[in-house]
């Protein structure tokens, strides 16, 4: 029997004989080279197209059932889950997936940024920043959390919000825990905050939660259940919302990618919703960050996961350890870089120790 690959090159390179000799020749006479009739060829090409056909079908009906669900997910994300779920059984290209759903009208539009939610302006106790130059390595080294609001559309037409809490691990991207109230008091924060620490089932020592100057994190009920819990607690310095990126970053994955386009009535829909998108989202959302795993895979890793794209606060804690080791050698002091924190060192300390900038996986 022939083989199958043998049998496809003749046909392959009729097809492109055909077209690129300028259509000098017929498919008959290229056929004749090969000792084929043209009707072998076409009904290849019949075949072909329609098990292409089949093929395109099949990945964009995929697309779309998962874009019902998560309205923003982006067309390069919904790749990344075709390809492995289904790309065994139904190969198709990157670029030809991408393609398909670009001419189906699946590319999204970004959408403009929302209203801001923190209120700083009061007099309670402060934290310091404990996470500029920290890099977890495991999970349970660092939580991350902001709130965000959600437009609820009422039914004499005007609009009122609900606010959702979540705290996420920033070494795994998983979101460990959300709530959503129907205003911005402290008792939803907590709620989350509680639930997040019943979920700990490992040793958590050196855990840092990190969040905003927000009035509900610094609320005395909100730090009193954290120190309880042994974790130690991290705030921003600045209004910057770089300084709490990973927090800022979920909530606008669940507004222009998780929720993308739906419209809400009342409190119990947001709930229902969101309940189902951090699902998707932690089991089968791939993450640019953690080299295209889920963040429930990476919960159950440690050690240093590739990026899939640049990671700018990392780039800049290794050029300042690099950058102050070289400036302060020989001086008073040092700075040591030991891929989690940059440490200050003792002149004679510095003297014996070397400086070692080791790559890490970044926040």
């Amino acid at each position: 029997m022939e083989h199958r690959n043998k049998k496809k090159s003749w046909r392959q390179t009729v097809e492109y004989l055909h077209v690129h000799t300028g259509l000098r020749y017929t498919v008959t006479e290229l056929c004749a080279l090969f000792g084929r009739s043209k009707q072998a060829y076409y009904k290849y090409n019949s075949e072909r197209l329609s098990s292409e056909l089949a093929r395109d079908t099949f990945a964009l009906e995929f697309a779309q059932s998962v874009r019902q669900k998560i309205p923003g997910i982006g067309c390069a994300k919904l790749w990344r889950i075709y390809e492995r779920e289904f790309n065994g059984a139904n190969p198709l290209g990157r670029d030809r997936f991408l393609s398909l759903l670009y001419e189906n009208g699946m590319k999204l539009r970004h959408r403009p940024r929302g209203i801001r939610t923190t209120d700083s302006r009061h007099e309670l106790p402060l934290y310091p920043d404990l996470v500029k130059s920290f890099i977890p390595t495991a999970p349970n080294q660092l939580w991350v959390s902001d709130i965000t609001y959600i437009p609820l559309l009422q039914e004499d037409g005007t609009r009122a919000f609900c606010y959702l809490t979540t705290i996420m691990d920033a070494y795994s991207r998983k979101v460990l825990a959300h709530e959503v109230g129907d205003s911005l008091q402290t008792r939803y924060s907590l709620a989350c905050l509680k639930r997040a620490i019943a979920g700990l089932q490992v040793n958590h020592d050196g855990l840092i939660h990190h969040s905003d100057r927000g009035v509900q994190y610094a609320s005395a009920a909100y730090t009193t259940e954290l120190k309880k819990a042994g974790i130690d607690v991290s705030m921003t310095q600045t209004g910057n919302p770089k300084d709490n990126a990973q927090a800022e970053r979920i909530n606008s994955t669940v507004k222009n990618e998780l929720l993308r386009g739906m419209v809400f009535h009342n409190i119990n829909q947001v709930k229902e919703a969101i309940g189902q998108a951090f699902y998707f989202y932690n089991n089968r959302r791939p993450h640019m960050s953690i080299d295209y795993m889920t963040p429930e895979q990476a919960h159950m890793q440690s050690g240093k996961i590739k990026e899939r794209w640049v990671r700018y606060r990392r780039r800049a804690i290794e050029k300042l350890a690099m950058s102050e080791g070289k400036k302060e050698n020989g001086n008073e002091n040092l700075m040591e870089y030991d891929g989690n924190r940059l440490t200050l060192l003792p002149h004679e300390e510095a003297l014996r120790s070397s400086i070692s900038v080791q790559p890490h996986a970044g926040i």
